[in-house]
């Protein structure tokens, strides 16, 4: 791979400015009466990758910053970095961190003593620290770069295949064949290597908050007992982990958020007690306030009680948050967190072939365009399946049929009318043999002069047929699992596991659904939309959508569980839910997040498989929260007064 300084990224080395104020000075005076003695200050310049090439120079040199963590890996992005191994062994994965993240800042990095620790090994993280050696060599900068090995499990494939292994959510037995197979490893082997002296530790899968659990327990000598700074940290990395959600990004209040283009990433400033402020670097764009860090908490955390990472089973439930005053008012103390002792399992993620799929999207145009788009799909579909009945060829396996544009992800509480006068066709096909795809790849464009008027163009041109990757996911006792550390090229050690009290390993329905005695609540002639009132913020585990609803003000909570019901929700999603005929306990699980106004509601097989297995316009439940701000809380008081109050003080 050629190493390059892109002369774009290079030019970012503005952030240099000399006029930048005194940040050390300013960060005592901010927070000397919230964290108490020495503290260590950790930016995170990636949320998955592909994420900004700008957000790097901004830590580096205005955030005084001891650490800098990169989180890359998604399990879509597991997926990526495979097929880009399959096609070259020498990558696998994500180049970005040498390219963009490493290369143009290196001497700078080195200069300020500033540790990096990222997941950016992906599938192949030996290349990774490979290539990064050849920037340090080039630069003449000598940097000690570890790599953590072991997450691979695929060397134990057959065993596992033979043990009659099935799926942690669905219960399918194991599949075959499989791509890749990756253990979730925690954070003791981070802090181990940056105990051995590593300047720059690179890891292929590991859970996403690690990268900051890790350099606290080093820098602090955390005990792996210590179960409540480890459930501390594990929030730190959560809160910082997806980069710009927590400074503004995908907020609720988008309106209200300055300077997308300059938006601030995010710094965790972490005392000994695991106590934390997050923050940003001055003078950029975003917002840290109690409503967009508290949305960053509830997301995809399932049970708030047991959120079970390797090294500690985190209870986020009575999470306490506050602004700090500060001049720019970008600052939020964050205590609270609780632990216990974690399983003896890693979660480990396997990704495995099913067949092929396709995706056209085309724009359509006049009038009845969502009728049009319906009924050109629908003919699409038809002409591919006589053909598919000549050639003795079976059907297609899935099909997704959208109209973007008829808020046809709303279902039937869709108000756009059949008459609106533009809209997106959107038609995904899954079948197990490529060609027949590749016959349906050239059935789009005949459409534009057989079908239906007004097909005015499709986007990326004619559809290209990629595989189906699937997820399977599955426990596994850590102990059958070596890490190995790696230091300059060189193996050092295997790492050992600490001896600690272990729990039991608990999936679903841990918290009891209602722990909370409902309280007889005043009426009044009010109605108000769910936005009006609080927060929300959504996402993905697989084939689930979590989605976190945290109250504008802790008065409007009893209100909102007395109207968001497991049922209500239910009915709410009703046309997303793969299986309808399971009872509602089975497809939503509601759990309360007191400590921040919050509930917290996990709703299963909704995503269309999840991933890039889906063939949904929203295969990660993104938008599933946006929607939900639209439901109505209906015969209230006028709970808005609580909001007014709340900031006239």
């Amino acid at each position: 791979m050629k190493l390059f300084t892109p002369p774009l990224i290079n030019s970012l080395k503005i952030y240099r400015c000399k006029t930048l104020p005194c940040l050390s000075y300013l960060h005592q005076r901010k927070y000397s009466n919230f964290l108490p003695g020495k503290t260590v200050r950790i930016g995170c310049a990636s949320g998955f990758w592909g994420d900004t090439s700008v957000s790097a120079p901004k830590l580096i040199y205005g955030g005084q910053i001891d650490y800098l963590v990169f989180d890359y890996l998604a399990e879509v992005t597991m997926s990526l970095l495979i097929g880009a191994r399959h096609k070259n062994s020498e990558m696998g994965y994500a180049p970005d961190f040498i390219t963009v993240a490493m290369a143009p800042f290196i001497k700078d990095i080195k200069g300020k003593g500033i540790k990096v620790v990222s997941n950016a090994g992906g599938v192949n993280p030996h290349g990774c620290a490979a290539a990064l050696r050849k920037v340090c060599e080039s630069a003449g900068i000598p940097l000690n770069i570890a790599v953590i090995t072991g997450d691979d499990l695929m060397p134990k494939l057959k065993t596992l295949q033979d043990d009659g292994i099935v799926d942690m959510q669905s219960g399918k037995l194991f599949p075959k064949p499989v791509v890749s197979m990756n253990a979730y490893i925690g954070a003791g082997p981070i802090a181990r290597a940056l105990d051995l002296g590593a300047d720059v530790v690179i890891t292929g899968r590991c859970v996403d908050s690690a990268v900051v659990l890790g350099p606290l327990v080093h820098s602090f000598d955390w005990k792996w007992t210590d179960f409540n700074n480890l459930a501390a940290g594990s929030l730190a990395g959560h809160l910082v982990e997806c980069g710009a959600q927590v400074t503004g990004g995908i907020f609720t209040d988008w309106d209200k958020v300055p300077d997308w283009d300059n938006i601030g990433f995010p710094i965790v400033e972490c005392a000994s007690d695991g106590t934390f402020v997050v923050t940003k670097p001055a003078g950029t764009g975003g917002l840290v306030t109690r409503g967009t860090v508290s949305e960053q908490l509830v997301y995809e955390i399932g049970d708030p009680e047991h959120y079970m990472l390797p090294d500690v089973c985190c209870d986020f439930s009575q999470v306490q948050l506050e602004e700090v005053d500060t001049s720019d008012g970008a600052a939020v103390y964050v205590s609270g967190a609780k632990g216990h002792p974690p399983t003896g399992e890693f979660k480990v993620c396997t990704i495995y072939p099913d067949g092929f799929r396709a995706t056209a999207v085309a724009c359509v145009g006049g009038v009845n365009a969502k009728a049009k788009a319906e009924k050109t799909a629908q003919e699409i579909l038809k002409r591919c399946r006589r053909i598919f009945s000549q050639l003795n060829v079976d059907d297609f396996k899935n099909v997704n049929l959208e109209v973007i544009g008829s808020e046809h992800i709303y279902g039937p509480k869709s108000r756009v009318p059949q008459g609106v006068r533009d809209a997106l066709l959107w038609l995904a096909v899954h079948h197990k043999d490529k060609k027949a795809l590749e016959f349906f790849a050239k059935e789009i464009a005949p459409a534009g002069t057989g079908m239906a008027p007004g097909l005015t163009n499709i986007i990326g041109g004619r559809p290209r047929v990629n595989p189906v990757l699937k997820l399977f996911s599955f426990l596994y006792p850590r102990n059958n699992v070596q890490i190995d550390i790696h230091l300059n090229g060189e193996h050092v050690e295997q790492y050992q596991f600490p001896d600690i009290p272990m729990a039991e390993y608990m999936t679903q329905n841990v918290t009891p659904p209602s722990k909370t005695v409902e309280e007889s609540l005043p009426k009044g002639e009010y109605s108000f939309r769910l936005e009006e009132l609080a927060y929300t913020r959504s996402g993905d585990k697989g084939n689930s959508a979590n989605i976190g609803v945290v109250a504008r003000h802790p008065d409007i909570v009893p209100y909102l569980r007395q109207a968001l019901t497991p049922e209500a929700v239910e009915s709410y999603f009703s046309h997303l839910f793969e299986n309808e005929h399971l009872p509602t306990h089975q497809k939503v699980q509601r759990y309360d997040v007191p400590g921040v106004w919050g509930i917290n509601f996990v709703l299963q097989d909704v995503l269309g498989g999840g991933g890039i297995a889906s063939l949904r316009s929203d295969p990660q439940g993104k938008a599933m929260g946006q929607m939900l701000l639209d439901f109505e809380i209906q015969n209230v008081p006028n709970l808005v007064e609580k909001i007014e109050e709340k900031y006239r003080r």
